[in-house]
């Protein structure tokens, strides 16, 4: 079993030693800088220079190894964990961290930024999830990206074994939504049903800032018996072939023609209820620069990205047709229905933190609503 070793990070610590292990056999060491707690999960990479703060918080990445490729992490700090009247964080992606560690190559314990409140080491202990540093993540991410995500462990010295790790067939959806219906922004005139299935609380700020009343609902919850004007369906972690229940509810929810949007994981679930099929993306999407272009013309937008998964667009009925493709990789990033008004995104408008460059699209979403 090979051990990679970062030499010019490791000299610069005296902290306690950590290893990542891949499925694979291979092994890199580090220390550990957030909580001492030996865990497992799906190894993955994220390319964005800034939004650990963002990222972790972002459900999608329930059940994951966030490696993150910029060589600095944790120079400009974490903000204050703070929420709105409404229940809304007031600068994260949802309530807690959903990550279940993060994996860096240099860690800044010293931060300056003017919204800093906190180190990322103290906000990681106080939340009880690890963090890896010292790492070579570039010779990780060449390696995930030629074989592909793996499953990996982070061991910490003189703390129990990681549990086995396990991802592919596991619900995360269920894990992360909430568990009872939640209203916001009540006594609009439009009301739109909200399916959580990891949602990012800026997809809710987008949607209560263009006037609409936003009903969140569980992922299974039968929205089927709510008045209501549309539908949007939301990001979240996992694998969509586990939310059969949803996929038909949105199929029993055409049948009122009322508009549909949805939001990566809702662009898979879209999808597969239009009667397309869903695969693995080798190492997935997760960055701020992944390019796509709207089919039929020549727009290109660079967006924020996080996903594993994508839609078939091969398998889309007749009636169906890529709304958007991704430049790099040519997969799908997006769905629409050639007379309905139902529409999707892989990659996500809302952007935060990252560019937001389609953020149109919930503009489109309320056109629709007002039809």
């Amino acid at each position: 079993m090979e051990i990679m070793k970062n030499e010019v990070n490791r000299a610069t610590l005296a902290k306690k030693k950590a290893i990542l292990r891949l499925s694979d056999g291979t092994a890199f060491e580090g220390y550990s800088f957030g909580a001492d707690v030996p865990v497992s999960g799906e190894v993955v990479f994220n390319t964005a220079m800034v939004g650990y703060p963002e990222s972790l918080t972002d459900p999608s990445y329930a059940g994951q190894l966030m490696t993150i490729t910029f060589p600095l992490v944790g120079n400009y700090g974490v903000p204050e964990f703070s929420f709105r009247p409404d229940g809304l964080a007031t600068f994260m992606e949802s309530d807690r961290i959903y990550a279940r560690a993060i994996i860096c190559s240099e860690y800044s314990g010293e931060f300056s930024h003017w919204n800093g409140h906190e180190t990322l080491a103290e906000w990681l202990k106080r939340e009880n999830i690890p963090g890896i540093t010292g790492i070579d993540t570039r010779a990780l991410t060449m390696l995930l990206r030629e074989h592909g995500v793996m499953m990996g462990s982070i061991e910490i010295e003189g703390c129990a074994p990681a549990p086995e790790a396990q991802y592919e067939d596991v619900n995360f959806v269920a894990q992360v939504s909430c568990k009872q219906v939640i209203r916001y922004n009540e006594g609009k005139a439009k009301k739109v049903i909200l399916v959580d299935c990891g949602v990012k609380h800026n997809i809710i700020r987008c949607l209560i800032n263009r006037g609409l009343e936003v009903i969140r609902v569980p992922w299974d919850y039968d929205f089927n018996t709510i008045e209501a004007d549309g539908l949007f369906l939301s990001n979240g972690p996992g694998n969509p072939d586990t939310c059969q229940v949803l996929v038909d509810h949105i199929k029993t929810y055409m049948k009122f023609h009322k508009p549909i949007a949805g939001i990566c994981m809702g662009n898979q679930l879209l999808g597969k209820a239009a009667g397309a099929t869903i695969y693995k993306l080798p190492y997935g999407h997760r960055s701020h620069n992944q390019p796509v272009r709207m089919v039929g013309t020549d727009r290109c937008f660079i967006t924020s990205q996080n996903h594993g998964y994508a839609v078939d667009a091969n398998t889309l009925p007749e009636e169906w047709e890529p709304l958007f493709v991704n430049m790099n990789d040519g997969s799908n990033e997006g769905i629409r229905h050639k007379s309905e008004p139902w529409f999707s995104a892989q990659f996500h408008p809302e952007a935060c933190s990252g560019p937001v460059d389609t953020e149109f699209l919930f503009d489109d979403f309320v056109k629709l609503l007002n039809q």
